[in-house]
């Protein structure tokens, strides 16, 4: 019995929580589809705005996925072989790279863009490409991608499978391939959802890094609210859940299947 209460007040918070957040984003959403920011939906409902926020910062929009869709690329390059690296190095150096990894999370957005800005801002090509604000953004999420994979690889199980492949022959590459990442690709998608999440979120890092022709879907966001442009702002809030929530989604239940697929293969 108080097993099950226990459980039910959980559920209830959990649910009350999700309401504090939801609610408001959802009511900015919804004045982003009023004719009347003020009045709400009573002054009725209508696109305008939506199609200006496109016609005004479609620009901001594509950089944005863009730069997370690089970033995306980038880390899982980088972060799946540094993370099963850090797993099989059994030395205390291994753990202080982990730990230097992770320094870009314990800083400010703004103290990692501000060093970057100070060793290579007088790159002017690479100061005002995208590529300026990739980099930032690869620092910046590179620690959660090394650290789920480095937690995966360290599983005995994987280690067990990889032994049980080199007993019979197999290369490095080989194991790599079609052992190692085959039992890690759920961590993987995990992973990668944060990273894209992050990416697309970013406003401090960004908005230090970014230039006119550089902006993204928070900084334009941030522009139109501080412009007072309400509707747009409110509107463009509703633009950015149109795109991340589905890719989100897609990203979930890819993670969810190959975490089932994983499951079957190890049992």
């Amino acid at each position: 019995m108080l097993k099950k209460t226990l459980f039910t007040l959980q559920l209830l918070l959990t649910l009350l929580m999700c309401a504090f957040l939801l609610i408001p984003v959802g009511m900015s959403i919804l004045a982003g589809l009023s004719v009347n920011y003020f009045r709400g939906p009573s002054a009725g409902l209508t696109f305008k705005w939506v199609i200006q926020v496109w016609q005004d910062y479609h620009d901001a929009i594509l950089n944005s996925l863009y730069v997370g869709a690089a970033t995306l690329v980038l880390v899982a390059l980088l972060g799946v072989p540094a993370g099963y690296v850090l797993a099989r190095w059994q030395s205390r150096f291994a753990r202080w790279i982990e730990e230097l990894l992770t320094l870009p999370i314990a800083l400010p957005g703004l103290a990692s863009a501000l060093a970057l800005i100070s060793v290579y801002g007088g790159m002017r090509g690479f100061r005002e490409s995208l590529a300026f604000i990739i980099v930032g953004h690869v620092i910046f999420t590179l620690p959660f991608m090394v650290r789920a994979v480095a937690a995966a690889c360290a599983d005995s199980r994987i280690k067990l499978m990889e032994e049980g492949a080199a007993s019979l022959g197999a290369s490095f590459v080989r194991r790599f391939m079609t052992v190692v990442l085959p039992n890690i690709r759920s961590e993987i998608v995990a992973a990668a959802l944060i990273v894209v999440t992050l990416s697309l979120g970013e406003f401090n890092l960004t908005w230090m890094l970014h230039t006119p022709d550089t902006k993204t879907l928070p900084v334009g966001l941030a522009d139109a609210y501080a412009s007072l442009r309400l509707e747009i702002g409110s509107a463009y809030t509703a633009v950015f859940f149109v795109l991340i929530v589905p890719l989100l989604i897609v990203m979930q239940t890819t993670a969810q299947r190959a975490k089932v697929r994983n499951a079957r293969g190890r049992t």
